[in-house]
């Protein structure tokens, strides 16, 4: 299978090791039932559609899938100048998630995955972005006949945890506080998920996958990602702040095996079902912190804007994923000492000499 890649034109500059690494944990021969197929996907050029646009074109590289692949982004041809080496591996269709237009055509595959949470929109433009993106998407999917539809939703939909809850399972009724400006997107991923599920049916597959926090090539090292501003804050020496008292626990899952388990949602999940996709070893702020300093061999230079309360419980963003492992077949999560080195890489390349 490596003798099939050129190494200066994997797609997205994505590691060999990190495609091979997709590809074992779901099994090659899971791309077989992409054979053929035209595949239509939303939020590709993202950091999640990055690596699943990389993970098909390698599978079909390899296996010779002969699958066709579209992507809607609001600029293809800034796109198309920063990744010159896949543009003839794709077609585009220039347009917003809320409104593009698509000359009659047939989709097999449609993948939702827009939702920029990197761009400063304003609260009632992301949850515009969840609504009306997600309606137009199952207008198309009626439409061109799409068997399966992926959609990608967020552990924000759970809202806050109540006290005492240290892994979230999909079967937990809770939700974000609707009159709070911030829940705009958790509340925007309910309705997305609520009008994708009432589609399921009629020749339709409906897939959720309600993903938590990520690591991994291609996070944002200088947005709101903690562990890419401390990825970034190592890596150019300098002191972390961390805003709060560094006692929420959040977990990590790498971009290989978060790619694995995405397309093993839509391969092999229950229609009308939803997925946690994410790590379920936890680690607190301040910890993580310290262990981004400690694995790329930097000396810490960290402080709390605040400490930490006392009798205050302690805050855990983290989920249970039984049900992918039991139902999807995927394996436990990439360590994640493993994770913060791999994701480094890509920006230092001094790091090599130091890759497992």
């Amino acid at each position: 299978m490596i003798n099939k890649r050129s190494n200066c034109h994997l797609p997205f500059n994505i590691a060999a090791e990190d495609l091979q690494r997709c590809h074992d944990l779901i099994g090659l021969e899971s791309w077989n039932a992409l054979s053929g197929m035209r595949i239509f996907i939303t939020g590709g050029t993202g950091f999640i559609g990055k690596w699943l646009v990389a993970t098909l074109l390698d599978a079909d590289k390899v296996l010779g899938l002969n699958c066709h692949i579209t992507l809607l982004s609001r600029n293809p041809l800034a796109f198309q100048r920063d990744w010159p080496n896949i543009t003839d591996r794709v077609d585009w269709i220039a347009g917003d998630v809320r409104s593009f237009q698509v000359e009659k055509s047939r989709f097999d595959i449609i993948i939702h995955a827009a939702t920029d949470v990197v761009a400063q929109a304003t609260p009632a433009d992301v949850f515009s972005t969840c609504l009306n993106g997600t309606e137009r998407v199952l207008s198309l999917a009626r439409q061109c006949g799409a068997i399966k539809l992926l959609l990608l939703s967020s552990g924000a939909v759970y809202g806050p945890p109540p006290p005492g809850m240290i892994h979230i399972p999909e079967t937990h009724l809770g939700g974000p506080d609707p009159l709070l400006t911030a829940s705009a997107y958790g509340e925007g991923k309910r309705v997305s998920e609520w009008l994708a599920s009432q589609a399921a049916g009629n020749g339709l597959e409906v897939k959720i996958a309600r993903i938590f926090s990520l690591v991994g090539p291609h996070l944002p090292l200088d947005k709101h990602f903690a562990i890419g501003n401390f990825i970034g804050a190592a890596l150019a020496n300098e002191k972390i702040v961390i805003q709060g008292d560094g006692t929420p626990h959040r977990s990590y899952l790498y971009a290989a095996d978060m790619a694995a388990w995405l397309w093993a949602v839509l391969f092999r999940g229950k229609s009308g079902r939803a997925y946690n996709i994410g790590s379920e070893k936890s680690i607190s702020i301040a910890a993580l912190a310290e262990r981004v300093f400690h694995v790329l061999k930097r000396e810490p230079h960290i402080s709390l804007n605040q400490p930490p309360e006392v009798g205050v419980a302690v805050s855990h963003y983290v989920p249970d994923t039984t049900r992918a492992l039991k139902e999807l077949g995927v394996l436990p999560a990439m360590p994640l000492d493993q994770a913060i080195l791999r994701t480094a890489r890509m920006h230092d390349s001094r790091l090599q000499i130091l890759a497992s």
